[in-house]
């Protein structure tokens, strides 16, 4: 069994990416992607994949 931590980007970039988006008038991204810009994501220890199903 593995345990997933999760990363979370620091607080500066986070503002930064917020003050980008709210002067651009496309629609957001999706979550997923604005993860991947922010490099917030899981990070499992061991062999588990995400979206593996757990028993």
């Amino acid at each position: 069994m593995s345990i997933a931590t999760t990363s979370h980007p620091p607080k500066h970039l986070v503002r930064e990416y917020l003050e980008r988006r709210a002067k651009d008038p496309t629609p957001p991204p999706t979550p997923e992607e604005i993860r991947r810009q922010l490099g917030w994501g899981m990070l499992m220890d061991g062999d588990d994949k995400l979206g593996a199903s757990r028993s």
